[in-house]
């Protein structure tokens, strides 16, 4: 089959999480076609150019989500009075405050008010494609008169009815950006319209781009959320004046209500995610958990080894930032050297931006003052009980190094997704110590210790339990690299995938009729297997040559030729 892959700030531009994900599932389901349309954050992103693309991915549409698309269009009578009252429908739910009595997630998730958000949102968009000139109409004065309506409104939420001239601008200006997708020119029958499925590898403008080609093409969609978009919205906006952050969060969950509700199916990436999204009014019936798969043969020879760790070390690995917590790491190892002096905390990590920079100094800081005796040589490895160390040094050369050098792999993070951290230690078979956030306690299973976050000497206990038996290390290490094996590899992954998508294309309307010579329609001429790769794929009727009638607005299901279908000529697409 032939899919639309949504990707947003990451495949095929860059290498990192989501990256990496969206790369092992393409080359892990080579018997499918794959269409990918990337929306890029940054134009620094699109310069650095793409990662190397294989034969199954027949062409690649960019559109960036870092600067406006407006075509310069000139809406005329008609066409204003229909964006105004769209626009106007949309603010007015936006600003809305909740009726009581139903549970805020039902209310966002089904009833008139998620109806009227769906019609005003989808309006928009067939604007959009009739006249064009959406960007334009949403940064335009009338669109900002229609939000200061709706904020004053008797309805509307407190906080809203606050909001002063240059909180309402701010609040116009990030709509129109969260609204960018409505405008592309993807929703051709040559475009998303050809494709067999469309798979958002993200929530968000990826999802909504979806959700559009449902609209207009009928194809079905298949969301993935490893980190829910909704969640990271909310953690993003804390500093933002009150109006503000309440309006864009009314908007983003209303998006998210509407993705969920029109979405065929779902997949959190664990059970965390999988709350966030059952109160924003996803239908359990659609959610199917598909933990993320991780390539586990890098760690196979520090897994399958019999040489022992330096029994009396703890190892931090990741990426550091205030949410990671060493502060309470750092606390809760100076009680652990007090009760066994031999203990050592090995940090291997970098920072990411300036802010963790400065944390990590900060921890440094405080690792000279617990530790005076040894504050000198703090930052290398030697004598000293904490020292601070990044990947591809001489004492950590690879990322399986990292774990290797301790007994016990210690997570301390206030906030966590999906622990990556954790399901790599458990691949080299090393126990572990966490902090119940995120999906800590549903990746381990009961293969390490759980703590609650913030709490040092809770933390310093369970290393000092592990740390003084080493057979339960070896019993719960063993333990911990079979579930990892059993869940979270790249073959589990792409294996769920790929039964998915077989199974929602075969519950999705017939967008296709076969037709004999004559022109009747040939019933049962399409079977399930002409979805799966081989020479059944080639339906033929009575008279031995195929023949398709399309529904109206469609084309042939691939617009490439022989050649690119058979991957040998991948047809690359730009940003247009």
């Amino acid at each position: 089959m032939r899919i639309g892959l949504l990707t947003e700030g990451g495949y095929p531009y860059v290498n990192g999480d989501a990256g990496l994900w969206c790369d092992r599932l393409v080359h892990g389901l080579g018997q499918h076609e794959f269409d990918v349309y990337a929306l890029s954050r940054t134009e620094r992103q699109e310069a650095e150019g793409r990662i190397p693309l294989p034969p199954q991915v027949g062409r690649v549409r960019t559109a960036p989500l870092w600067r406006p698309q407006d075509d310069r269009a000139v809406h005329g009578r008609r066409a204003r009075r229909r964006f105004t009252e769209a626009y106007a429908d949309l603010a007015a739910v936006l600003c809305a405050a909740p009726e009581p009595g139903p549970t805020q997630q039902d209310s966002e998730g089904a009833g008139p008010e998620a109806d009227r958000f769906g019609a005003a949102l989808y309006t928009l968009a067939e604007l959009a494609r009739d006249e064009g000139g959406l960007t334009g109409a949403l940064r335009s004065e009338t669109a900002l008169r229609a939000l200061e309506h709706a904020c004053r409104a008797p309805r509307a939420l407190r906080t809203a009815r606050a909001a002063r001239v240059p909180e309402l601008l701010e609040v116009a200006a990030q709509v129109e950006r969260a609204l960018r997708p409505l405008s592309l020119r993807w929703y051709e029958d040559d475009g998303l319209g050809a494709v067999d499925l469309c798979h958002a590898t993200t929530g968000g403008a990826a999802a909504l781009t979806g959700l559009l080609a449902g609209h207009f093409t009928g194809v079905p969609l298949l969301v993935t959320e490893y980190g829910v978009q909704l969640r990271a919205h909310y953690l993003g906006t804390q500093e933002e004046a009150s109006p503000v952050r309440a309006l864009l969060a009314s908007l983003h969950r209303r998006l998210a209500a509407e993705v969920y509700r029109r979405a065929a199916c779902i997949t959190p990436g664990n059970t965390h995610a999988r709350r966030w999204q059952e109160r924003c009014g996803a239908d359990r019936e659609r959610l199917r958990t598909v933990y993320p798969g991780m390539e586990a043969s890098r760690f196979t020879e520090v897994g399958e080894s019999a040489d022992g760790a330096d029994p009396h070390t703890l190892v931090w690995v990741g990426r550091v930032e205030p949410a990671k917590d060493l502060i309470s790491l750092l606390h809760a190892f100076a009680e652990i050297h007090r009760e066994e002096p031999k203990a050592r905390l090995r940090i291997v990590g970098t920072a990411a931006d300036a802010d963790g920079t400065a944390y990590l100094g900060h921890c440094k800081a405080l690792a000279a003052q617990l530790f005076p005796d040894e504050a000198e040589g703090v930052h290398a490895v030697g004598d000293n009980p904490v020292s601070f160390e990044e990947i591809g040094g001489p004492e950590v050369p690879d990322l399986a190094a990292a774990y290797a050098a301790g007994a016990v792999v210690v997570l301390s993070s206030v906030v966590e997704g999906f622990p990556i951290s954790l399901v790599e230690a458990m691949f080299c078979g090393r126990v572990t110590v966490s902090t119940d956030v995120g999906a800590v306690v549903e990746v381990i299973g009961g293969t390490g210790l759980v703590v609650p976050p913030r709490n040092p000497r809770a933390l310093a206990e369970a290393c000092l339990a592990l740390l003084s038996d080493p057979e339960r290390r070896e019993r719960l290490g063993a333990a911990a690299r079979a579930r990892a094996l059993e869940l979270f590899t790249v073959e589990q992954n792409v294996a769920a995938f790929h039964g998915i998508y077989l199974e929602i294309v075969s519950h999705a309307p017939v967008r296709r009729v076969l037709v004999n010579e004559s022109g009747e329609p040939l019933p049962f001429g399409a079977p399930a297997e002409s979805h799966l790769p081989g020479r059944w794929t080639e339906v033929r009727t009575p008279g031995g040559r195929p023949r398709w009638a399309w529904a109206p607005g469609e084309q042939t299901a691939s617009g490439r030729s022989a050649r690119q279908r058979k991957g040998s000529v991948p047809a690359v697409e730009g940003a247009r």
